[in-house]
């Protein structure tokens, strides 16, 4: 969340959220209330593997459905984290420590069950060719995985016609890929013109150090974003019936 302060200076996070209450007593104001739920979206906050494990056990034993258990009390733990890194609350790691406890706890939940949980679409992540640094590819698998997506994971150095022939096979809503070398980015343009030749029109998100909102915007399935924590954002948006000239509206703002 970008703020302008009364010098006319942007800065990242919210100070005076952080003066006013400490980052857990603003998480605490929007944990659900249901006392079965409460500790389990408590400890996805706190990023808490094994607490989260065992909230869903004692939840579990009351007698909820584990599936349920995903979207009624792991998932709002999860928006109460995301809700509070985009108010400038917490930081990135924090979101990932949450997503990874998060991910624990959908299974557990689904070996709980013999019932699968619905995802919310597929996304298909890559870091351009020729590429290896793939951390950036690697929060952004597991913010889309923590808010319901399924991802289909290329690895880093993917070349273009692999990334199209996986888009072909797994038919997702959204592709995503990054790069940190300026050498590297230029993957992206033979990537969206190979999908545009396949008459693929689906968005291909696009982000890293070494992308900026000028070149995604040069060719013609790009969105930008600027953070990892846009691309569940952007698979929301497009669930909800955004394309790319609305996610363009939306996302390209830097």
């Amino acid at each position: 969340m970008l703020i302008v302060d009364k010098e006319g200076i942007l800065i990242r996070y919210n100070v005076k959220m952080e003066k006013s209450m400490t980052p857990e007593e603003a998480a605490a104001e929007l944990y659900p209330k249901e006392e079965l739920y409460k500790p389990i979206a408590e400890a996805i906050f706190e990023g808490e593997e094994d607490d989260v494990i065992e909230g869903l056990e004692a939840a579990i034993a009351a007698g909820k459905d584990p599936i349920a258990l995903i979207d009624d009390a792991l998932m709002v733990g999860m928006k109460v984290v995301t809700d509070l890194y985009d108010q400038g609350v917490i930081f990135l790691p924090n979101v990932m420590m949450s997503a990874d406890a998060m991910l624990e706890g959908i299974e557990f939940c689904k070996g709980q069950s013999n019932e699968a949980p619905v995802q919310k679409g597929k996304v298909v992540c890559m870091v351009a060719e020729g590429d290896v640094h793939d951390i950036g590819k690697s929060i952004v698998a597991a913010l889309l995985r923590a808010n319901g997506y399924e991802v289909i994971d290329l690895g880093r150095d993917v070349p273009s016609a692999e990334a199209l022939a996986a888009v072909k096979e797994h038919e997702p809503i959204m592709m995503t890929g990054t790069a940190l070398m300026t050498t590297t980015m230029y993957a992206f343009k033979e990537v969206n013109d190979l999908l545009v030749e396949s008459g693929i029109t689906m968005p291909f998100a696009c982000g890293g150090g070494a992308v900026n909102q000028d070149f995604v915007s040069t060719y013609s399935l790009g969105v930008y974003g600027e953070e990892a924590a846009d691309a569940p954002k952007m698979a929301d948006a497009i669930l909800a019936g955004a394309d790319i000239a609305a996610l363009r509206e939306k996302f390209h703002n830097h």
